[in-house]
């Protein structure tokens, strides 16, 4: 979009013409028709006008834009895939799967695939701008500013990209330029709020709070309602100590964002300090009906419950706040003087104690649990507490510190950014103060969805189809097709997911089991009985009869130890009923003596998978299914190095393995190359297996 043309629609056009469509007069505030809205318009724009024959030529473009249209990201990918396969020198299906990732929050898979279509045509500037939102979540925000630079070359009146520039300059704390971007937004674009809020911020994180005011009174003036601008005249008044003033800003701020936990958080404190402490309260409670693990809002109101006397719900604030954070040692403390006062002194002793060993002369800890120890009666414990606080002082008042060995300084010097004399002080969220709104509707779905990081399990054979929501991948196997072609008509399948069986289907397969027992029964070819004896453990493995498939494969084996079926499928229910064994064991008690003899038997176990899954890789060198397996084997000995290079033999043989991209790059974010677990998870995710989404958000939202 780098040069003008007649054929192309402007923005607003566009926009005039859906609302005509709609036959709407005015646009409904709500995000997710705002998102529709942007998409059917990044489409229209990106899309040059054909003809309608051309465009009924590439049925599976227009699918792939319609299923990104209605937000059906994981969809839109398939039809996209599909089209690349075919046409890979065409641009937009590159640019729409980025896009598509992106709402996926896939933010290195989308960087990828916008970089791959900016290479094939460099002249829309709407990819760069995508590419710089990557780079954005990424904190890649050089980077992101050379993306928006070159967008505005193409481009020059684009707003969104002067700001989100200047946005990318105050993250990388280059105050100047970013003003000089801002003084080119508000010169340009008067009305454009966000542009004065922004100037107001860089004046604050200047320390000019003065200026900051001027320009959110300006901010104010061109638009009334601007939550960011009220906001940041609640933190100033705060941090200022006008309480008052902090409370009707903060109130506003709720007012117009109701549903935002670190709003209640912050008014709390205003209203505490002006001794409104059921409002406080309040407070509190409302952030914790909207975000029940928000830390300040357990952690402030464990201060305000213990302020009031409310010592046994303030210990239940406190206690989860710990399991929160374990090494809390403010909230230990805290939770130490509640138990003190309520009676329970020997907890009480343990929380000072771990409050001292990270701060070993913090006398407030030592007096009170010298305290603690007079009320037992332990006389000689509470004296060695006093003696410790008395040479304390006369250190320090020598001004002689304790030696302390250089692992024990380090980790001292980490410590010593928290000030255990401030433990009852109530804590500002300033969550809001650093988050900023880059102007884009782009949001994902799936990713949303809660599932586990578990690494996916290995394949096993089934009498079950592989199904899959999305993927039309089939897993294939020569050796299990040559036996159905010769053990026709019941036939196995490759699979790796486990189905629930209700009473129909247990008693289906429980028949199967016993139609084949009657064959093998009545089979005296040895030639003929072995592959009846396979199919049977394959159906007794469906049941989870995982010991009677391990005798019918033992003896499968006991007459040809070259089967791979048998090997591949009896490492798959020795895997299986070492899990079953490991889940049982953790629901009964043991002692130390049967943990130990247990933990033998579970590794033995696991030693002879992979011994399985060694011979029959021995015998069948190209069988992705096997490298997988033993990968999944070696992952869950913790043995990330060589699980990698079996998920990536598995890979090399057949690159559309999703799951193999999966657990690779699990493996490779447990052994610290999460860039490169990142990429392998995106590369399953654009493959089908829509969970890898969840698993990159994760990852990503705790850098």
């Amino acid at each position: 979009m780098g040069h003008t043309n007649n054929n192309r629609m402007t923005i607003s056009q566009i926009m005039k013409y859906l609302l005509h469509q709609c036959n709407v007069r005015s646009i409904t505030p709500y995000p997710w028709r705002y998102g529709v809205m942007l998409v059917a318009i990044m489409v229209l724009v990106l899309t040059p006008k054909r003809t309608s024959a051309q465009y009924n030529t590439d049925r599976l473009m227009v699918s792939g834009r319609s299923a990104l249209y209605y937000e059906d990201y994981v969809l839109s990918i398939q039809y996209f895939n599909q089209v690349l396969t075919a046409k890979p020198y065409l641009y937009e299906p590159w640019f729409f799967r980025g896009l598509a990732k992106f709402y996926l929050d896939d933010y290195t898979g989308s960087e990828a695939d916008v970089t791959r279509a900016i290479e094939l045509n460099p002249y829309i500037y709407n990819m760069f701008e995508l590419r710089g939102l990557c780079r954005i979540r990424q904190k890649h925000y050089a980077q992101a500013i050379d993306d928006y630079t070159r967008s505005i070359n193409l481009n020059p009146q684009n707003q969104t990209a002067w700001y989100n520039r200047a946005l990318c300059r105050v993250e990388d704390k280059d105050y100047a330029q970013a003003q000089l971007d801002l003084d080119t937004v508000v010169t340009r674009w008067q009305s454009y709020a966000s542009a004065y809020s922004l100037k107001a911020q860089v004046y604050l994180l200047q320390t000019d709070t003065l200026t900051a005011d001027k320009w959110l009174d300006k901010c104010l003036k061109v638009a009334p309602y601007d939550v960011d601008a009220w906001n940041m005249r609640g933190m100033i008044a705060l941090s200022r100590a006008e309480w008052k003033n902090a409370d009707t800003y903060l109130s506003k701020v709720i007012h117009l964002k109701p549903k935002n936990a670190a709003n209640y958080v912050n008014r709390a404190l205003a209203r505490y300090n002006i001794n409104n402490l059921r409002g406080a309260m309040a407070d509190y409670d409302t952030a914790l009906d909207f975000d029940p693990n928000n830390f300040l809002a357990h952690y402030n109101r464990g201060l305000l419950r213990m302020n009031l006397g409310d010592d046994n719900r303030a210990i239940e604030d406190f206690d989860y706040v710990i399991r929160m954070e374990p090494e809390n040692v403010l909230a230990i403390f805290n939770r130490a003087i509640l138990l003190d006062k309520t009676g329970n002194l020997r907890a009480a002793i343990r929380d000072y104690s771990t409050v001292i060993k990270q701060f070993p002369n913090f006398w407030t800890g030592l007096a009170r649990r010298a305290n603690c120890y007079r009320r037992l009666g332990m006389k000689a414990k509470a004296e060695l507490d006093e003696f410790r606080i008395l040479k304390a002082q006369m250190d320090k008042h020598i001004g002689r510190q304790p030696r302390w060995t250089a692992t024990k300084t380090k980790q001292m010097r980490r410590r010593s950014e928290i000030d255990m004399e401030k433990y009852n002080q109530i804590v500002v969220s300033d969550d809001n103060s650093a988050e900023h709104e880059y102007k884009s509707e782009y949001r994902g779905r799936v990713q949303d969805r809660a599932t586990g990081n578990e690494p996916l399990p290995m394949f096993c054979l089934s009498l079950v189809r592989y199904t899959n929501e999305v993927r039309s991948y089939q897993p294939f196997a020569p050796v299990v097709d040559a036996f159905n072609r010769h053990n026709a008509p019941l036939h196995v399948y490759v699979n790796n997911q486990q189905h629930r069986l209700d009473e129909s289907l247990s008693h289906r397969y429980l028949a199967v089991v016993d139609s084949l027992t009657t064959r093998i029964n009545a089979e005296h070819n040895e030639k003929r009985l072995l592959p009846l004896l396979v199919q049977r453990a394959v159906a007794e493995s469906v049941t989870q009869n995982y010991d009677a498939a391990l005798n019918d494969l033992n003896t499968i084996l006991g007459s040809d130890d070259n089967s791979v079926l048998a090997l591949w499928h009896k490492a798959y229910c020795q895997s299986m009923a070492n899990e079953f064994s490991i889940a049982a064991s953790m629901q009964n008690g043991a002692t130390d003596n049967d943990k130990q003899g247990r933990d033998m038997s579970f590794a033995l176990n696991r030693s002879k998978v992979v011994d399985c899954l060694n011979q029959a890789i021995m015998l069948d060198r190209e069988n992705q299914f096997l490298y997988y397996n033993r990968g999944c084997a070696l992952l869950a000995n913790k043995n990330y190095t060589q699980a990698i290079d079996d998920f990536t033999r598995a890979i090399n043989i057949d690159n559309g393995l999703a799951e193999a991209y999966y657990n690779r790059g699990l493996a490779r974010i447990k052994n610290g190359s999460q860039q490169e677990g990142i990429a392998d998870l995106s590369k399953a995710g654009e493959l089908g297996l829509y969970n890898a989404y969840s698993v990159i958000k994760r990852i990503a939202s705790k850098n």
